[in-house]
Parts: structure tokens; C-alpha cells; sequence
């Protein structure tokens, strides 16, 4: 595996077989914006985090533990 981590939200929607669109219309924001937090351009704001986690069924650890030490 190459030294750039994977994204677990990336990891969960796939998982689930749900799209970035399918989350951001849960969440009320832009394709766009989850797409950057997919691709680790940008990270979610903790109160969005929460949101996600609730939305996708998950603990928030599970959106934010490293895969690698697992």
C-alpha cells in the first residue's frame, strides 16, 4: 500500500453502495463539498461529522480511525 491513507468516509460509502450525492442531499450541502472530504481536499467540521456518522449508521470513529493499524 503507497503512504497516502484512504479516506474512511470514502471506505463507508462505498461499503454501503451510497453515492456522495445520496450524503450530501442527507446533509443539506453541495456534491461538491463531500467530494472534498472524499478526496482529503478538505475535512468536515466536527458538527458535520456528527451528522455524517448519524446519517451513514456508524460511530464517529469509524470515520476517523487509521486503516493501517488495524
Amino acid at each position: 500500500m503507497d503512504n497516502k491513507k484512504l479516506n474512511r468516509l470514502k471506505v463507508v460509502l462505498a461499503e454501503k453502495s451510497l453515492s456522495n450525492k445520496w450524503l450530501a442531499e442527507q446533509l443539506g450541502v453541495t456534491q461538491a463539498t463531500v467530494s472534498k472530504w472524499v478526496t482529503n481536499t478538505t475535512q468536515p467540521p466536527l458538527d458535520a461529522f456528527v451528522a455524517i456518522a448519524k446519517c451513514l449508521e456508524v460511530k464517529m470513529e469509524d470515520l476517523i480511525r487509521d486503516i493501517e493499524s488495524e
